[in-house]
């Protein structure tokens, strides 16, 4: 279609600090209109979202009773937001909703699956819904297709202090701060957080499990850049004023090392980012198993 050559190119995040690893939320305020990012990936990772919720829909959709409301919302949402934001490739007529990248009409009065599951058919975010409850935000509902390494049925229905138990330095730094976050969201505003991690696998869905130790022998130093990826979610939290619920979005972004390390600054700011992860850290996000060739190769790109 002609519409898809107009597409953004894909944003790169250079979501990494370097030097010493400091666990921050690292929320930024920005437009509400840039709840949904949009670039040349749209179709692949589109036809992608489709295979897995036909394929794994129950590993990447789901839902508890009595989000209904919210999970309507989300899709009232995005048919108001990306007719305005990206009128080339969407546009509304009555209660149509017509995607023209993939030519897909929607009759919102209408739909052949849930709310929440049509939405997640028409962005390349991952879309998940946070109940603010007393003791914490609960994990209601979602659309996950291209989680990082964990597992929405095993989540469902947990507060987020307990999704995040395995995460170092989460229960000490942040479990509090993000839990008084949620409920002081304002309707009308959006805010921002990158998290990073390293990869040997370029799936979007990711199954590899966390905590990898044992050496990858196909990582080397001479062919890293090729074989590993930086991966970036962009995530974003927006309450949803009718339903009460907190959005949670979350933009995947994977980008070969050798792209990054052709700028060498970038590569000297990676090499000091990695180096500069606890132990415990780098081993929650699986580096071991190709840290050193990957060190190498930046080192050399970085001088």
């Amino acid at each position: 279609m002609d519409a898809l050559a107009g597409l953004p190119r894909q944003t790169v995040h250079l979501s990494f600090d370097p030097g010493p690893y400091r666990m921050a939320m690292g929320l930024v305020a920005t437009d509400p209109a840039e709840l949904i990012e949009l670039d040349e990936h749209y179709t692949i990772e589109m036809a992608e979202r489709r295979r897995l919720l036909a394929a794994r829909h129950g590993d990447v959709f789901a839902a508890l009773p009595g989000s209904e409301a919210a999970r309507r919302e989300v899709l009232d949402v995005l048919a108001e937001l990306l007719p305005r934001r990206f009128p080339a490739w969407f546009d509304r007529a009555g209660a149509v909703l017509h995607n023209r990248l993939t030519d897909e009409r929607w009759d919102l009065g209408d739909l052949p699956h849930d709310p929440l599951e049509v939405a997640g058919r028409l962005v390349q975010e991952d879309l998940c819904l946070l109940r603010l409850a007393p003791e914490g935000p609960v994990l209601d509902a979602a659309v996950l297709c291209f989680p990082s390494r964990w597992s929405l049925a095993e989540k469902l229905g947990q507060r987020l202090a307990m999704i995040h138990t395995r995460v170092p330095f989460y229960a000490d730094r942040l479990a509090k701060p993000v839990d008084r976050l949620m409920p002081n969201l304002r309707d009308g505003k959006l805010v921002v957080r990158l998290n990073w991690g390293m990869t040997d696998d370029p799936a979007l869905y990711a199954e590899s499990r966390k905590f990898r130790r044992e050496l990858n022998p196909d990582v080397t130093t001479q062919n890293a850049g090729a074989k590993l990826w930086l991966r970036v979610e962009r995530q974003t939290l927006r309450l949803l004023p009718q339903s009460g619920a907190v959005l949670f979005g979350i933009r995947t972004h994977l980008y070969t090392v050798d792209r990054l390390a052709a700028d060498r600054q970038v590569a000297a700011d990676l090499a000091a980012a990695v180096r500069g992860l606890p132990p415990e850290m780098a081993l929650y996000k699986s580096i071991p198993p190709f840290r050193d060739a990957l060190l190498a190769y930046l080192d050399t790109k970085a001088t």
